[in-house]
């Protein structure tokens, strides 16, 4: 799945086969509990978490991978050192399998998130 229909993150969450779906709701716990003032809408196809209507998080089931995309350059650069080796877009960190996702990282990616302000990239 790379694109959704879905309406809403449930409706979306539902779609995914069972080992992701349980990685990604998973996943969407943190998102909604350490990005307070955040919007979770279904944008391009996927879950993406707004602030001030600009998507900062957003996760999806690609093909081939789970991924976590974080649109704050600054906070990817403050992780650098934690981010380096792992399989990354230019914004995105890719899992290819569930057990590889680091929710510690993940969590942390989100606190500094939700710490900063001002322009996303």
């Amino acid at each position: 799945m790379v694109q959704s229909a879905a309406r809403d993150v449930d409706g979306y969450l539902a779609e995914v086969p069972g080992e992701r779906r349980a990685a990604l709701t998973e996943l969407r716990r943190p998102c909604r509990q350490e990005l307070p003032g955040f919007d979770e809408v279904m944008a391009h196809g996927m879950p993406v978490y707004e602030r001030n209507g600009t998507g900062e998080i957003a996760f999806a089931s690609q093909k081939q991978y789970v991924s976590f995309y974080l649109m704050r350059g600054d906070v990817r650069e403050e992780f650098e050192e934690r981010l380096a080796g792992r399989n990354m877009g230019r914004g995105c960190l890719r899992f290819r399998r569930v057990e590889e996702i680091d929710f510690d990282l993940l969590r942390d990616l989100l606190r500094a998130t939700a710490a900063r302000s001002g322009p996303v990239c």
